[in-house]
């Protein structure tokens, strides 16, 4: 336990660049006390003690706003930043050297018993605001972007951003832990390919308009049975769009 304490103690100044001196780590990191009172909880836990695990997870909630469960498994050098409003359910686990940002819920999604929270990887980066539930798994390495909601497992090497959560690199573009700001945004990528599609649509009817060739008579007759009700095929291929609509790989 205190190889793991040291470890967590140490993650801090290579992730947090407002970290300065040990007594300030010490005195005023709530991530680093919420992880070394769980380390204890743990313990308990883990021997079977009752009551008492809990009422320390609880204690530490009132302390630092972090809810860990005694039953959630931890790795080491493990970095809980700010932390405000981070919850980490009972069969949670995270790998070691992960990076969680404050808001972050790692939770089920029912009330089924066994494994029903999700497994991190090493070195997994979970920002803010971000939700990953279910017994789902995410490989190593893997970014979650802030305010994402992942709800599927995620392979290793990959980037995740957006609700629900999508796959937009895998074993790319290296992301460093702390440049949230180089995240794409997918829904603004589909759009922009939309808006493309409609704009080379209006010039193929103009076109078409302009020729008044037999083809116009047949767009007609597509509007109308679209308007109808009745099926009409979408010959849209856009593969941006294809992924955004199926969960972009995950």
């Amino acid at each position: 336990m205190l190889k793991t304490l040291v470890a967590d103690f140490r993650v801090v100044f290579e992730r947090d660049p407002a970290a300065r001196n040990g007594l300030e780590v010490i005195t005023s990191y709530p991530g680093f006390h919420a992880l070394a009172m769980h380390r204890f909880s743990h313990w308990l836990w883990n021997l079977g003690i009752p009551v008492i695990p809990r009422l320390l997870s609880h204690l530490a909630r009132f302390l630092t706003g972090i809810e860990i469960h005694p039953g959630a498994t931890i790795g080491r050098g493990v970095f809980i930043d700010h932390g405000m409003g981070v919850v980490i359910g009972e069969t949670a686990i995270v790998g070691d050297y992960a990076l969680i940002y404050q808001g972050v819920t790692l939770g089920g999604t029912g009330k089924e018993s066994g494994k029903r929270h999700p497994t991190l990887g090493e070195n997994v980066v979970v920002g803010a605001g971000a939700k990953v539930l279910g017994n789902i798994q995410i490989g190593n390495n893997v970014r979650i972007g802030a305010g994402s909601v992942v709800l599927r497992e995620v392979p290793s090497d990959c980037t995740v951003v957006g609700v629900p959560g999508r796959v937009v690199y895998r074993s790319g573009e290296r992301v460093e832990p702390l440049d949230h700001g180089r995240l794409p945004d997918s829904e603004a990528q589909v759009i922009r390919a939309l808006v493309d599609r409609i704009e080379a649509l209006e010039r193929e009817v103009q076109a078409i308009n302009q020729a008044a060739t037999p083809t116009l008579e047949h767009e007609l007759a597509t509007v109308v049975a679209a308007s109808r009700g009745e099926r009409v095929v979408c010959r849209i291929q856009d593969r941006t769009i294809d992924e955004f609509f199926d969960g972009a790989g995950i």
